[in-house]
């Protein structure tokens, strides 16, 4: 348990029974009676996003959430397939709990899944990836303008832009978190 004081940005609480994480975070103090705390907060089930003002005597569960590191190994429809590596237990998550991290999952990739009460809701990535470029328009010795970049397809489907010298065949680093080239990675 703890108090609306406690509250930040990134919190992981539970509210009616669901978990929720604090996305933006404001300590109000009006000029007269008790402070409040203004949040907006995302279902971490469904994604649903809203807003909600507590006081400063609001106490709060802490959410039961744990992560265990799962290799992703397949697609099934719309459901995703992931291994425990310990015991070789296979969960699935649903195509909207996977999100955008799609675009960054390879084959036998070792990724967190989140678990809450003991069932898969979401999934973090490695911070960064290293993935092969799949199409890639040529580049010209002319084309150097200074932070030039062209779009070019990886492995996953996920198009990205990059400087106009990586070609076709290349593997690439990506950091997971905004989706934007790193580096070339060499052999």
């Amino acid at each position: 348990m703890f108090t609306a004081s406690d509250l930040r940005k990134g919190l992981r609480l539970k509210i009616d029974g669901e978990p929720y994480v604090i996305t933006e975070f404001n300590f109000v103090k009006p000029g007269k009676g008790q402070a409040l705390y203004r949040t907006k907060l995302k279902n971490m089930i469904n994604g649903n996003q809203f807003e909600r003002t507590f006081r400063s005597v609001d106490t709060f569960e802490s959410a039961d959430l744990r992560e265990k590191k799962m290799q992703y190994l397949y697609k099934e429809g719309d459901k995703y397939c992931f291994m425990d590596n310990e015991n070789y237990e296979q969960v699935y998550l649903m195509e909207e709990q996977v999100d955008d991290a799609v675009n960054f999952m390879t084959d036998n990739i070792e990724v967190e899944i989140l678990l809450f009460e003991d069932k898969p809701i979401g999934i973090s990535l490695p911070n960064f990836v290293e993935l092969f470029v799949t199409e890639a328009e040529p580049w010209a010795k002319g084309d150097t303008a200074a932070g030039s970049t062209k779009p070019v397809k990886v492995q996953t489907g996920y198009t990205i832009l990059v400087p106009t010298f990586v070609t076709e065949g290349e593997k690439i680093r990506i950091d997971t978190r905004t989706g934007e080239y790193l580096t070339r990675v060499k052999g």
